[in-house]
């Protein structure tokens, strides 16, 4: 039996709201909610969902910058969740994340208090920021920017060995490697975020994050970077788990697809699955949201009533009742979970469930 390369066991991440501690009876911000799923190696793990869903959160409680509430992560057949930082350092570099906001990537828990105990735990984990712009010391060359994670690392200790590494990346990445004593500001902001996926890849990781990697780019761009990734995981055999709002761009290079609302997990199946039988209604409601040109009218479409419940007081029941346009009473009773309705295909709507009784279902 294969071991996945990454399982998700029931994770939470939970926050407590400004003025509490995290105590049971507290106040919470439920960002994250019982939340299961798993990738292979080699595997592109989408995850989509409006804002405020939980997707950033969930992979950075993945790589561990944010620490699980509830759950359990198994990295290649090992649980990682209770492991001390000492320990956990040799999968350091085997995880690697892009995340969209650099001054939202860092747990709000910690303090300038906090920052000499911190220190060694944030030398062992490498970060591609979204914002391709804001990501790169602007004081440091091409070269440097893309070595550092390797000098953290202490990879390389021959210098030439070191200089063989990043014009390999460089040339990987689509870079010229005569670009190697420059400045970030001399770059394109393609160019640039091919520089932070060189950085990424510098330490040979085994699965990489991406949370909305290509939303600052033009739409251009974003398809040069789009196949560049797709181009490097096929090479290097890399897993992603690719975290975006733009439903078109998760089609196109992911394996699997997983829909996220509230915090929680309402659908999980394979692309072509998904785009051609989704069964849960906000599923439906996300893909009729593409924009289609000489495609389906705004009359056709199926438009969601009321707004996100606040995740901090979601409502009772299935987290999506108060906009489901096909909801019953006894949805607001019952908090579905995952249930395989095809193979592959995951659902969390009590409607979906093949026979019997609801209540008997569920229970």
């Amino acid at each position: 039996m294969t071991v996945p390369l990454l399982k998700a066991e029931h994770i939470s991440k939970w926050f407590p709201v400004k003025g509490y501690t995290l105590r049971p009876g507290r106040p919470c911000l439920k960002a994250v909610s019982n939340v299961s799923f798993e990738i292979n190696e080699g595997e592109t793990l989408g995850i989509v969902g409006e804002s405020g869903c939980g997707k950033s959160t969930l992979g950075r409680t993945i790589i561990k910058l944010l620490t699980p509430t509830e759950g359990r992560l198994i990295y290649k057949g090992i649980d990682i969740t209770s492991l001390s930082e000492k320990k956990f350092r040799p999968y350091r570099k085997e995880i690697q994340i892009m995340f969209q906001d650099p001054y939202a990537s860092l747990d709000p828990r910690m303090t300038v208090g906090d920052e000499k105990k911190f220190r060694p735990y944030r030398k062992e984990i490498q970060i591609m920021f979204q914002d391709p712009y804001a990501s790169l010391d602007p004081r440091m060359t091409v070269g440097d920017c893309i070595a550092e994670p390797m000098d953290v690392q202490k990879l390389y200790t021959d210098t030439e060995a070191r200089l063989r590494r990043i014009v390999e990346l460089m040339d990987v990445c689509g870079l010229n490697r005569n670009y190697i004593n420059r400045y970030p500001h001399e770059f394109s902001g393609g160019q640039r975020q091919r520089i932070g996926i060189a950085r990424a890849l510098s330490v040979n990781p085994s699965l990489i994050i991406c949370d909305e990697p290509v939303s600052a780019l033009d739409v251009s761009i974003q398809s040069q970077i789009i196949n560049l990734l797709m181009t490097i995981q096929k090479n290097m055999h890399l897993s992603l788990i690719f975290i975006s709002h733009d439903l078109s761009v998760v089609h196109y290079i992911s394996t699997r697809i997983m829909v996220m609302y509230l915090g929680n997990v309402v659908e999980i199946a394979e692309k072509k699955q998904l785009f051609s039988n989704p069964l849960h209604p906000y599923t439906r409601a996300l893909l009729q949201a593409v924009p289609v040109i000489n495609g389906n009218s705004l009359e056709s479409m199926q438009i969601l009533d009321g707004e996100l419940p606040s995740p901090v007081d979601p409502p009772p029941g299935c987290v999506f009742h108060t906009r489901c346009p096909c909801a019953s009473p006894f949805c607001s009773d019952i908090l579905p979970s995952l249930h395989e309705v095809e193979k592959g295909h995951w659902v969390a709507c009590i409607k979906k469930y093949k026979t019997g009784s609801i209540y008997e279902q569920v229970s």
